[in-house]
């Protein structure tokens, strides 16, 4: 993907980190926000392919994939003369290099006329929070910085919060607009789309979803970013409502469940050790 630095709306870039990572950057005249650089080297070496400054660092969560990169980031961005960029993230002991503790609600403004907004998102852990930036001027097109509460097809495995607090993270979620793109912060697709078809065999959106999925991994393509209107078709973890996932869950799991909750917790654990 080739970034045309001059063009006056919002950049998007999406670099693999790890195995199956993926930091994202957003660009505008040559300034760059980075979420959860858990990886310092890929970011440093786009910025000194483009010529670009750090404008800041937005940190979803205290996991080392998230926030390994952020000191070497900084260090770097400093020995280049940019002292003006801001580090802003959750409360959390371990992340001790943030600027600014931010909470459900807040807005950042990113560049003029660009903000994004705070959501409070505990579940993967109890502190994590997402981004969403919606359309604005310079972005026609709102996009979701999730970090590991949502994937394509998927959601974060429960290391702190509860199903209840992961339930409802999600619906704060699928209220956001159908458009909105799903930047998502794992490659975990694959997996997910076979378990989501184990729970809902006969779900047309879920089928035609993985074979289109499956040939852009053939390709060595990314699978992310997905939208919040397909995922309110066919991940499992956002239509825990749905009789269809109530049957499942209760012909694997257990045949009292009968709450959405009930039905998050059940398919959930059964995903940790699905194979």
């Amino acid at each position: 993907m080739e970034v045309h630095l001059n063009n006056i709306l919002l950049q998007f870039k999406q670099i693999p980190a790890f195995t199956d990572n993926y930091l994202w950057v957003l660009i505008q005249h040559q300034q760059a926000w980075v979420v959860d650089p858990g990886d310092a080297d890929p970011i440093i070496e786009f910025f000194e392919q483009q010529h670009l400054s750090l404008k800041g660092i937005l940190i979803t969560h205290h996991h080392q994939d998230h926030i390994g990169g952020v000191i070497k980031l900084q260090d770097w961005s400093r020995r280049n003369g940019q002292k003006d960029f801001k580090t802003l993230g959750p409360l959390h002991s371990q992340i001790s290099m943030i600027d600014q503790v931010l909470q459900h609600g807040d807005e950042v403004e990113l560049y003029p006329d660009v903000r994004v907004r705070v959501i409070a998102v505990p579940g993967h852990t109890l502190s994590h929070i997402a981004y969403f930036l919606p359309i604005g001027p310079y972005n026609p097109i709102p996009r979701l910085y999730c970090g590991d509460t949502l994937f394509a097809a998927g959601c974060g495995r429960l290391f702190e919060g509860s199903p209840e607090q992961m339930y409802q993270s999600l619906g704060h979620f699928k209220e956001l607009p159908d458009e909105t793109l799903v930047c998502c912060a794992h490659e975990y697709t694959l997996s997910n789309l076979k378990f989501a078809c184990f729970l809902e065999p006969h779900n047309g959106d879920l089928l035609e979803w993985t074979q289109q999925a499956q040939q852009l991994r053939a390709l060595h393509q990314p699978t992310v970013p997905t939208s919040i209107g397909l995922e309110k078709k066919v991940n499992p973890f956002m239509r825990c409502d749905l009789a269809s996932l109530m049957k499942s869950a209760q012909q694997y799991s257990d045949p009292t469940i009968s709450t959405p909750i009930e039905v998050l917790a059940a398919i959930r654990k059964m995903k940790d050790s699905f194979a």
